[in-house]
């Protein structure tokens, strides 16, 4: 079975559905949670700022991975976007092989 990984990104609020719909459609995840108002801190252009955003919590194979950063890359608003990868350790068989399943 593939490696299974989650994916953080995050992303202006009216960005995130198209988003999260755009990865799953093309099979480069089997599901994406959007986490409703989430406030980030940052530094950016020599200023700290802070903006509210959303975050895509989304479930994929270490396999898929570079096409979907490139996807992110390419369809996200921001110049930088936020694109992590976490490796899955452990979970439940049958979940596990369904993320595999759906990003095939």
């Amino acid at each position: 079975m593939n490696e299974i990984c989650v994916v953080f990104c995050t992303c202006p609020p009216e960005a995130a559905e198209a988003l999260a719909r755009g990865v799953v459609e093309q099979r480069l995840a089997a599901c994406v949670n959007v986490l409703p108002e989430i406030r980030s801190v940052y530094r950016w252009a020599g200023a700290v700022t802070a903006d509210e955003e959303r975050l895509l919590v989304i479930k994929t194979t270490a396999a898929a991975f570079e096409r979907l950063q490139a996807w992110l890359c390419e369809h996200h608003p921001y110049d930088v976007p936020e694109v992590i990868a976490l490796p899955v350790t452990a979970g439940a068989p049958d979940y596990l092989a369904w993320v595999a399943e759906a990003t095939r």
